[in-house]
Order: C-alpha cells, then sequence, then structure tokens
C-alpha cells in the first residue's frame, strides 16, 4: 500500500510535551503545558480523520512520533493518535523514548497497538556528562529500558548518543560507546553536540563558556565508526549505523526527499515539491484544529533544483547521482580522498563525513557555476533497503 502516486508515504506526529528542557535543544517544546494534553491528542486525532476523509493521507509505510518527550503521553492516548493514521500492513512506526518515562506496561501497550521500534534518548552513559547535558535519566534507567523493550517484543530500537559535550574526556566518549554495545542495539544514531544560539547553552557558549571543539568532536566521531563497524553497525547515514535490516524506513523516506504528512504544532511535512509546517504552539493548533481551520502556519515549493536534494543524498551511504558539470569538482574531492566515484555516484570517504558541509558546498559552486542541477538524484524514495 503506497500514495497514490506508487511511492512510500510517511507521517510526523509531533509531541510537544517535555518534563524538562535539555539545555542544548531547540525543538518546539515546552515543560508546562501538561494540562492541554487530552486536548492536544484529540486535536491531532480530529486533524488526522479530517485529513483521511478528504483523501490527503494515504496509508503510511512509516509513522515517527517525535517530540519534545513522545513518551510523557499516556499509552493509551498515543495509541490513539495511531489508530486515527492509516497504514500499510507491514508499516514501521517508530515512538521516540526518554528512558525515564518508560515502564514495561506503557511499552507493552505500545507494542500492543502497533508500535514497532524505539528510539531512546540515551545521549551519554557517564552521569557526570548527562549532568552537563540537562538529562535527568542514569546508565542503570537505560539499560532497564532496553530489557524491557525486548520483554515487550521489540526487536529492533535506535538508542540516540552525543559526542562533544564541554567536559567529556575521550575516555568518557569510549566508554559510553562500549556502554550501549553491550545492550547489542540494532541501530545507533550519534550527533555531535551543537550549540543553537537561542537555546540556554547557545547563551552559555556566548557568554564566554568552553563551547564543543571541533578537532575533538572528530576524533569522537571517527572512534565512534571504528567501534560500531567492529560491532556489525554498517553507517549508512552520517550520523546513523545500522545492523541489516534495521534501517530506520522513516529517516530514509525524508532523506530520499518523499512525501509524509505532519501531525500537531511545529510538524513539517512534504509532497510533490511543497513543504510546508504547522503552527508553533500547541495552543494555537488546538484552537486552529477545534474551529476547523488547517493549522498550517506557512510553505515553500522546493523544486528538483533544490540543493537539498545534493545535500541529504550525499550524507547517505548510497550517495548522489552527479551532472556532468560537476564531474571535474568530484574529481578533485575524490583526489583529496573525501569522496569515493562509484558507478556514476559519489560517496562520502569517512574524512568526506567529518568535512560533508564543504564537500557539499564546492559541488553546489559547480553546479551553480554550470545551472545543471537537473541529474541530482537521491535513492529512490520508495525503496526498500538491507
Amino acid at each position: 500500500m503506497r500514495d497514490d502516486r506508487g511511492m512510500d508515504f510517511g507521517v510526523y506526529v509531533h509531541v510537544p510535551f517535555c518534563a524538562r528542557a535539555c539545555g542544548y535543544c531547540d525543538f518546539a517544546k515546552w515543560t508546562d503545558r501538561a494540562h492541554l494534553t487530552d486536548a492536544y491528542v484529540e486535536a491531532c486525532c480530529v486533524d488526522v480523520e479530517r485529513r483521511v476523509a478528504t483523501g490527503e493521507l494515504a496509508p503510511a509505510t512509516s509513522v515517527f512520533f517525535g517530540g519534545g518527550t513522545p513518551s510523557l503521553l499516556p499509552p493509551r492516548s498515543l495509541v490513539r493518535i495511531l489508530d486515527a493514521i492509516p497504514r500499510a500492513r507491514d508499516a514501521e512506526v517508530t515512538v521516540e523514548c526518554n528512558p525515564d518515562t518508560v515502564d514495561p506496561e506503557k511499552l507493552a501497550t505500545y507494542r500492543a497497538g502497533g508500535v514497532t521500534r524505539l528510539s531512546f534518548g540515551v545521549q551519554s552513559m557517564q552521569p557526570h556528562v548527562l549532568t552537563a547535558l540537562g538529562r535527568t535519566h542514569d546508565p542503570e534507567n537505560v539499560t532497564r529500558s532496553v530489557a524491557w523493550a525486548r520483554d515487550a517484543g521489540f526487536d529492533t530500537f535506535n538508542v540516540d548518543i552525543i559526542y562533544g559535550t564541554p567536559g567529556e574526556s575521550i575516555g568518557d566518549w569510549q566508554a559510553t560507546l562500549e556502554g550501549v554495545l553491550a545492550l547489542a542495539p540494532p541501530h545507533v544514531s550519534v550527533y555531535a553536540l551543537t550549540v543553537e544560539p537561542s537555546t540556554p547553552l547557545g547563551r552559555s557558549v556566548a557568554a564566554g563558556a568552553p563551547a564543543p571543539s571541533d578537532d575533538d568532536q572528530a576524533t569522537k566521531y571517527e572512534l565512534a565508526d571504528d567501534l560500531l563497524a567492529a560491532a556489525g553497525l554498517g553507517w549508512y547515514e552520517v550520523s546513523n549505523w545500522a545492523r541489516p535490516g534495521h534501517r530506520c524506513l522513516h529517516n530514509l523516506l525524508t532523506w530520499a526527499g518523499g512525501d509524509y504528512a505532519p501531525v500537531g504544532c511545529a510538524a513539517h511535512g512534504h509532497r510533490q515539491g511543497r513543504r510546508w509546517w504547522n503552527v508553533r504552539t500547541p495552543e494555537r493548533y488546538i484552537e486552529r484544529v477545534r474551529r476547523g481551520l488547517d493549522p498550517e502556519a506557512a510553505h515553500e515549493i522546493v523544486d528538483g533544483r533544490d540543493e537539498e536534494v545534493l545535500t541529504l543524498a550525499l550524507r547517505t551511504r548510497d550517495g548522489a547521482a552527479i551532472p556532468h558539470a560537476a564531474a571535474r569538482e568530484a574529481r578533485a574531492l575524490a583526489a583529496d580522498g573525501l569522496l569515493e566515484l562509484d558507478r556514476g555516484r559519489v560517496v562520502l570517504t569517512r574524512r568526506g563525513r567529518l568535512l560533508a558541509t564543504a564537500v557539499t558546498a564546492r559541488l553546489l559552486v559547480a553546479l551553480g557555476e554550470s545551472g545543471d542541477f537537473e541529474a541530482l538524484a537521491a535513492p529512490a524514495a520508495g525503496t526498500r533497503y538491507d
């Protein structure tokens, strides 16, 4: 079951509630809106039902609950939203979870309700690093949560970790990697700590606090790549590693420029070159749905010449097709050890992954000078991996 063009189709559900705000996070989330939970769930369900009635929502091949902290919702409330979404029989359904907010009953309810995949926000296995990041869980919570997930029948899940926190040593990072690998996860996402100006971390750095070091983060990325590869997890996107059969289909869909619908405040959608996003706050989303209005805030048109096509494709293990006009620059980047040339496509080397932004910029300059963007291609949105 695919959308009306025979392609995969995704649904992203944004849950904006958090028990505590992490100092580095700039996503749309609130710690003082728990009283809106029931009204928000109702609005999400009504929004979905209206879009199903008008034919805007095709059966989804992937559904992703992100946040915020989706696992803060009562489990039956989350499943209620999921039940409203038409899905393909083999749809992937992911829920992001904080290890502090799950228990065996909640995970069993998810599994019985159709959730197929979990993503645990672990960030570190070192208590002092967790404290620096503003996280409330401890490594023991992570171990328990993973055990409960397996007991509930989840055979695929992700562990998110962050490297480069000021005060995190190489030894700390290695201990985090080893602690995560001891859990035998089928998928691991590894992100560099990024300083966003609007966050408490950003304001602290602006006031003179130490910022993450580029050299330190490069060393930690290479260590992660070594240890994850040795454990049987292959990289398939710059920040993601998985065992065969456990790649995140929803993320693959978005990286390939596929179509997906937004549910909830601040959620983004894309369909046939049109990208849009909903109003940012839960109050406005609830009110607009209650009044029978579209919650869309704004949109933009994205055509095949958009640089995002190349940027996203190049981040993946499948790489990007490069037009003849950029072939000379691609060969130069390959000679510098930043790209590999593979049957008309270019794939980042590990050194290239560390410099992905600069590599992409050089290719975009070459393409911009020629005006030849037409042959850019990400992997097809309907492609099944592994």
